[in-house]
C-alpha cells in the first residue's frame, strides 16, 4: 500500500508538471525505480501511465491550440507518431544494461537543457529555420521522446521558438498535442511488445493520478506566468536527477 501511495502521488505530480510545462517523467520514472521496477519497464510504464493525463491536459488547452507559422499541426503530428514508435522500438531492441547505464546521463542532459535552454536557443537562432529543419528536428525529438522522454516536450518548445520564431509562451498547447502523439504510439508499442503489463497495478494507479494532476494542473497552468512554470519544472528536474544518480549508485 505504501508503494501504491507513492506511485499515486508521483502520478498526480507528474501529470500536473506535464500540463504546465513538462518534466513529469522526472517524478514518475524515479518513483517507479525507487519501489523496485526495472529501469526499462519503469520507462515503458511511465509512458503508458502519463498518456491519459496528457490527453486530459490537451482537452483543457484544446481552444488554445495553434500551428507553427511554417508547419501544419498535421505534419508535426505525423512526424511525432513515427518518431515515437521508432524510439519505443529502440528502447526494446537495445540491451536493458545499455538503458540502465545511459539513463542518469539522459536525465542530466535533459536537466541541462531545461536550465540553459534559452542560451542554447539563442546560439542556434541563426542556424535553424524553415519547415524542413522543423520536421527533421521534430523527428529526432520524437525518437528521443519514445525512447526516454525526459524533457522532450520542453526541448520541443525551445526548438520551435528558434526554428519558427514563435514566442515560447504560446506553445504549451501544441507541446501537449505532440507529446500525446508520441506517447500514444510509444505506449501502444510498449503494451504489445514489453512486459509493462506485469506491473499493471502500479501503472493503473499512476495513470489515475496523472489524469487528476493533468486536468487540474492544466486548469491552474493557464493562469501562471511562464517564469513561475519554468522555475517549478527546473527545480523538480534537478532534484530528481540528483536522486536518480543516488539510486543508480
Amino acid at each position: 500500500m505504501t508503494a501504491l501511495l507513492i506511485v499515486l502521488l508521483a502520478g498526480v505530480a507528474a501529470g500536473a508538471l506535464n500540463s504546465v510545462g513538462g518534466g513529469g517523467s522526472f517524478v514518475a520514472f524515479p518513483a517507479l525505480v525507487a519501489i523496485g521496477v526495472s529501469a526499462v519497464t519503469a520507462n515503458a510504464a511511465t509512458t503508458v501511465a502519463l498518456l491519459p493525463g496528457g490527453l486530459a491536459s490537451l482537452w483543457v488547452y484544446r481552444h488554445d491550440l495553434r500551428p507553427l507559422p511554417s508547419t501544419s499541426i498535421r505534419a508535426l503530428t505525423t512526424t511525432s507518431v513515427v518518431g515515437g514508435a521508432l524510439g519505443a522500438g529502440l528502447l526494446l531492441l537495445l540491451p536493458s544494461e545499455s538503458f540502465d547505464a545511459v539513463v542518469p546521463w539522459l536525465l542530466a542532459f535533459a536537466t541541462f537543457v531545461l536550465a540553459f535552454g534559452r542560451r542554447i536557443t539563442s546560439a542556434l537562432r541563426t542556424r535553424v529555420a524553415g519547415r524542413p529543419a522543423i520536421v527533421a528536428g521534430q523527428l529526432l525529438l520524437s525518437l528521443y521522446g519514445g525512447y526516454f522522454g525526459g524533457a522532450s516536450g520542453l526541448m520541443m518548445v525551445a526548438f520551435w521558438s528558434v526554428a519558427a520564431s514563435v514566442d515560447p509562451g504560446r506553445l504549451n498547447p501544441l507541446r501537449q498535442a505532440q507529446m500525446a502523439a508520441i506517447y500514444l504510439t510509444a505506449g501502444a508499442v510498449f503494451l504489445v511488445a514489453s512486459d509493462v503489463l506485469t506491473e499493471w497495478p502500479k501503472v493503473l494507479v499512476m495513470l489515475s493520478g496523472a489524469i487528476i494532476g493533468g486536468y487540474g494542473g492544466a486548469s491552474i497552468g493557464r493562469r501562471l506566468s511562464t517564469s513561475v512554470l519554468r522555475a517549478i519544472v527546473v527545480t523538480s528536474a534537478a532534484a530528481m536527477t540528483v536522486g536518480y544518480f543516488v539510486i543508480a549508485s
